[in-house]
């Protein structure tokens, strides 16, 4: 009779397990240890994967970026304390660029609180100024509703990271089975019954129609197009309106691909003309932050009409648009593509906006092309990301996911790798965070299993997540890690001669890095492969080889450390 009660009793890391998967997670990546090892095994037996990482920093950022991916909420365990506090960096990432995140830390037993027990730290005041919803269980019971209540936050109005923490004696409560089945099915309806009830925001009065009017009368209007958009998955809805219109776009960073970045209304290439002369821009999923110059002048003309359409009703209310549409971007796009079909127009090809946009995007194009045709040697960045860029096409559809991470190796791989297909690139984000290639990397290749991941790294960048390449090989993902070797950050020594001074002054610059490091050997040392380039041949076999094998790699592609300039091009701000 004992071993029959025993049997039919479920613990508080089995518990909050099978309450993931009744929600729905698939993945969760993080680090186990004191107290969530259980929690990982028990999620694992009940049908959530769980990638194992050697760093939280790492977990965090591949949980906020399978956010991104797949529209779900990325998972993120870390133990307490220290463990808790390194998954700071996933947590505030993924608020930071509005991805759905919910981060699962265990923490010390209640009764110990306020003793010094063993990584003891207040864990929800510690997650509080990077999270919509902290929240604790304080007993077993509460941990199916809690789990339902904060996956559900990740997603509700601006996407963003949630924190549950779930103390170790609460992990090793327990319950009859009878009792366990009744809370995670009265949780499952709880959070059935929630997401039938109509949203709290609403289309703003009147936005659809006043967004379709401006954009017929404006005579240079501009569709910028967010991550945003690319999150609600509005890719058609918005490659039906700059068709129907003929408005040129302007893709964001993790923007491009929405619309193909080989679209002929394309105005990347144009994007100092696009936005200094445009009178009305419909911003699709973006904000009006550093990364579009707050929309204000010089780079924006003082008059143009900005229509704005954002999920969160805050940011209306923040930026002050001529027309603000609070909703699903997807949804809007459907609705004002719904408004222009009963009155159409279209601005021809011959329009004179869309010609000077075209016009100045081909004429960069074809400066950058001209660049981009020279074998350069020692190697430039223009040289191998030219090479890059041609075998991650060739590659066709499914494209490849690229992650870009680095200073000068980000920013000159912005304008030179294409993006065909929506949510394929993925970099530094709103934030500007460094260290996220890895974890990206990850994520993108269990949420995109048929894709091939193909990383582009300064070797400043790469370092801060580099012993990840056990985890892919642990796991064997299908990516290509390709490091920007240029001996530092920037690339090595770029002191002027009065820095050089002082009683340290033997020492290396603070940007430098081991001249030519072996970083291929390292994916070598786990039984991943590795190469060595140095020559555009050399990083064009490695290339085709890599790709074709779909395995783990790493190619040190060696770079003129003085081919770059400070702070990629950022320079005003160091």
């Amino acid at each position: 009779m004992a071993s029959d009660s025993a049997a039919a009793t479920v613990d508080g890391s089995a518990l909050a397990g099978r309450a993931l998967a009744a929600a729905g997670a698939r993945h969760m990546f993080g680090v186990v240890g004191i107290p969530v090892t259980s929690l990982a095994s028990r999620a694992a037996a009940a049908g959530v994967r769980f990638l194992a990482f050697r760093n939280e920093q790492s977990a965090g950022y591949a949980a906020a970026a399978y956010g991104f991916l797949t529209g779900t909420p990325g998972l993120l365990l870390t133990v307490s304390g220290p463990g808790c506090v390194h998954g700071l960096a996933g947590l505030s990432h993924a608020t930071a660029n509005a991805w759905p995140l919910l981060m699962v830390s265990g923490s010390c037993a209640q009764a110990d609180a306020g003793r010094g027990d063993f990584q003891e730290l207040d864990q929800i005041e510690a997650t509080k100024p990077f999270a919509k919803l902290a929240v604790k269980a304080t007993t077993i019971a509460d941990i199916p509703r809690l789990v339902f209540q904060a996956l559900a936050a990740t997603v509700s109005g601006r996407p963003g990271g949630c924190y549950l923490d779930i103390p170790s004696d609460v992990l090793h409560q327990t319950l009859p089975e009878s009792e366990a089945a009744a809370l995670l099915a009265a949780a499952a309806a709880d959070s059935t019954a929630s997401a039938s009830s109509p949203p709290k925001h609403k289309t703003l009065d009147g936005g659809i129609e006043k967004a379709a009017d401006l954009l017929r009368r404006a005579e240079r209007p501009l569709v910028v197009i967010g991550k945003g958009a690319a999150y609600a998955r509005s890719e058609e809805a918005l490659r039906k309106l700059v068709d129907t219109t003929g408005v040129p776009f302007l893709p964001t960073p993790m923007g491009k691909g929405v619309v193909p970045d080989a679209h002929p209304l394309s105005a990347t290439a144009a994007r100092s003309l696009a936005i200094g002369q445009c009178d009305v821009a419909l911003v699709v999923g973006a904000r009006l932050n550093w990364l579009l110059h707050f929309g204000e002048p010089p780079k924006w003309s003082k008059d143009v009409k900005f229509i704005l359409v954002d999920v969160c009703e805050d940011e209306i209310e923040l930026r002050k648009p001529h027309v603000g549409i609070v909703g699903d971007a997807k949804r809007v796009v459907e609705l004002i593509n719904k408004e222009i079909k009963d009155n159409p127009f279209c601005l021809s090809r011959s329009h004179p906006w869309v010609e000077s946009i075209t016009k100045k995007a081909k004429d960069n194009v074809l400066k950058m092309e001209a660049q981009l045709a020279k074998d350069v040697v020692p190697l430039n960045f223009l040289t191998p990301l030219r090479i890059i860029r041609d075998a991650i096409l060739a590659e066709g559809s499914p494209a490849p996911v690229v992650v870009s991470e680095g200073a000068n190796t980000m920013d000159v791989g912005r304008a030179v790798l294409v993006q065909n297909e929506p949510r394929t690139r993925l970099d530094a984000g709103t934030w500007g965070t460094m260290g996220v290639g890895l974890g990206y990397c990850i994520a993108a290749a269990v949420a995109e299993p048929e894709r091939l991941v193909v990383a582009v790294e300064g070797d400043s960048g790469y370092g801060f997540s580099a012993m990840e390449v056990e985890t892919l090989v642990r796991y064997q993902l299908p990516v290509v890690v390709i490091v920007f070797n240029n001996n530092g950050v920037y690339g090595g020594d770029r002191r002027s001669p009065d820095e050089i001074t002082g009683p340290y002054k033997d020492d290396p610059a603070p940007t430098s890095f081991v001249p030519a490091a072996g970083y291929h050997k390292m994916m070598e040392a786990f039984g991943g492969k590795g190469y060595l380039v140095e020559t555009p041949d050399e990083l064009k076999s490695a290339l085709s080889e890599s790709f074709r094998a779909r395995k783990p790699a790493v190619i040190n592609v060696i770079i003129d450390p003085y081919a770059g300039s400070e702070s990629g091009r950022m320079q005003h701000k160091n």
